[in-house]
């Protein structure tokens, strides 16, 4: 996901009315009254920011998509404290491993 002006507006004026034709500052039409409108230069920072912090999280979408499902997770469980191994906590351990916060 990549975070754009309608992303930046959002979290800067919530609730704003506003219309936007095309992708950049030119475009951007301000109905709200109750709201200043941004600035470009705001706008860009909050687009800045909100990247950084999606881009801070890749790790956390690399391991949801790593991990085995629940269901193979469960059995991993039950098979474990039926043998006395430590098949989950391995696959587990693995996944966060191979994807380690930053």
């Amino acid at each position: 996901m990549i975070y754009d002006i309608p992303e930046a507006l959002t979290e800067l004026r919530p609730g704003a009315e506003w219309t936007l034709r095309g992708h950049t500052y030119a475009g951007l039409e301000w109905l709200d009254s109750k709201q200043t409108k941004p600035t470009e230069s705001e706008i860009n920072a909050k687009c800045a920011e909100l990247k950084t912090a999606y881009d801070n999280k890749k790790y956390q979408r690399d391991r949801s998509t790593s991990y085995p499902s629940i269901q193979d997770q469960l059995d991993m469980q039950y098979w474990d404290k039926k043998n006395g191994t430590t098949t989950w906590v391995d696959a587990v351990a693995k996944v966060k491993s191979d994807n380690p916060k930053p």
